[in-house]
């Protein structure tokens, strides 16, 4: 932030019992005012709108680089042009800001003296692997502690985990202002909100050998009985990968300045991809031949006769109706986040919605199992715990209310933004 008094060039630090964003003006040390100005670069993330609503809740001017949200074959070279473009304006940016990582953002800030905070809500995210996550100009926040495992030596100091959050405001103005007949209408005992994978799973599209393709199916058996725990990675051989890839008939292709993970590739881009394919076709086929299940997705449903097929849901103005009006919703978190929590499960609690999820290792750490929110670990509990919860409505609310509670209290983007910025602030350097 910028004081205008006596020109001071940083972030303001606030006091750990202080939330000074939320209280304009914020006070530079010598008693004037300060302002914070950030940029964004967007490419349509679903979290960007939000993020940015929480930024201006806390009197943080936020200016929007949208080229690529218009045109998705924006190249880095003609993103570059862009971004130099604002950060050449005159406008003293504290930071630039984006959902998951650009390597080439990151060079630019770097060359230009400037933090750049990425927030990673998906996985696998490739770019990762680029020597530019090094840079002493990143924040780079993981939600998935794995993640968080695999890279933080690669910049110690830089590189944080933080679980993700929700937009509680935007949820409760939706649900607020919709009638009874609109909510009526997303009314479901089971629903589910998501694509099958089917249409999008690169691993079908690879021809492997005999004996390797048997290996492979049943790697993913054995991992669909585990929760908590992805390993498919560690069983995945040298030589396996490489006649994975020969076999594969386009790839990933890491660039030269990057850490080469080939066996990550494999796992978490396609072998990991078609057992959340097989995990939700299994679980929503066995839920639909026994309850009453609505499904919103684009996908191919034609291996489930027994489901109710809504189509797509729009995000930000009928999924919280879906999951506020849902008895049970359902989670089954794509096997390639290895141990954090997705945005749904936050999304889901946000809007006072019951949430049935699959077991994942953070889980208990930020949500009580039983009393905020329910998890299985198989599908023989998956099936129970709906059939006890659809029957037993003052227990599934009481967790539902205790769950939005929790979420409200501490997983907003507003107090998820605060605490970036401390863990940002921390850095010497």
């Amino acid at each position: 932030a910028i004081c205008g008094a006596c020109g001071t060039n940083s972030i303001y630090r606030r006091a750990k019992s202080d939330i000074w964003l939320a209280i304009p003006p914020a006070l530079c040390a010598c008693g004037m005012e300060i302002s914070m100005n950030i940029l964004i670069y967007r490419y349509g993330s679903i979290c960007e709108p939000d993020i940015i609503e929480a930024f201006n809740r806390m009197s943080v001017h936020v200016d929007e680089v949208t080229d690529e949200i218009y045109n998705k074959k924006i190249t880095p070279a003609e993103g570059i042009t862009v971004l130099k473009k604002h950060l050449d304006s005159g406008t003293a940016y504290s930071l630039v800001f984006t959902v998951n990582f650009f390597p080439w953002i990151a060079e630019v800030c770097s060359i230009y003296g400037i933090m750049y905070f990425s927030l990673i809500v998906d996985s696998p995210v490739m770019e990762l692997y680029s020597d530019s996550i090094k840079l002493p100009c990143n924040r780079v926040f993981l939600f998935d502690r794995c993640l968080y495992d695999e890279f933080a030596a690669d910049n110690p100091g830089h590189i944080f985990h933080v679980p993700l959050a929700t937009n509680i405001q935007r949820s409760r103005r939706v649900i607020d202002n919709a009638g009874s007949a609109q909510k009526q209408h997303f009314a479901s005992d089971i629903s589910f909100i998501g694509s099958l994978y089917t249409e999008k799973c690169l691993y079908n599209q690879v021809k492997l050998p005999a004996y390797y393709e048997g290996f492979a199916n049943a790697l993913i058996d054995a991992q669909l009985k585990v929760y908590g725990y992805n390993f498919i990675e560690e069983c995945l051989s040298d030589d396996f990968v490489n006649v994975f890839l020969a076999n594969a008939p386009s790839h990933y292709t890491f660039p030269e300045a990057s850490r080469h993970a080939w066996k990550a590739l494999v796992a978490q881009q396609y072998i990991s991809v078609k057992a959340a394919e097989q995990e939700r076709i299994r679980a929503l086929k066995m839920l639909s031949e026994n309850f009453s299940v609505d499904l919103y997705t684009g996908s191919d449903t034609s291996v489930l006769p027994h489901i109710h097929n809504r189509g797509f849901a729009r995000s930000h103005t009928e999924m919280p109706l879906i999951f506020n009006q849902s008895k049970i919703n359902l989670n089954i978190t794509a096997r390639s986040i290895r141990s954090g929590l997705s945005l749904r499960i936050f999304d889901i609690l946000g809007c006072g919605g019951f949430l049935l999820t699959n077991y994942q290792a953070e889980l208990p750490e930020y949500f009580e199992i039983g009393s905020e929110v329910e998890a299985f670990s198989s599908m023989e509990e998956l099936h129970d715990k709906c059939a006890y919860y659809l029957a037993h409505d003052s227990e599934r609310e009481a967790i539902a209310r205790r769950g939005y509670e929790k979420a409200a209290r501490y997983h907003s983007y507003d107090t998820r933004l605060l605490e970036m910025m401390d863990m940002a602030l921390s850095c010497n350097s």
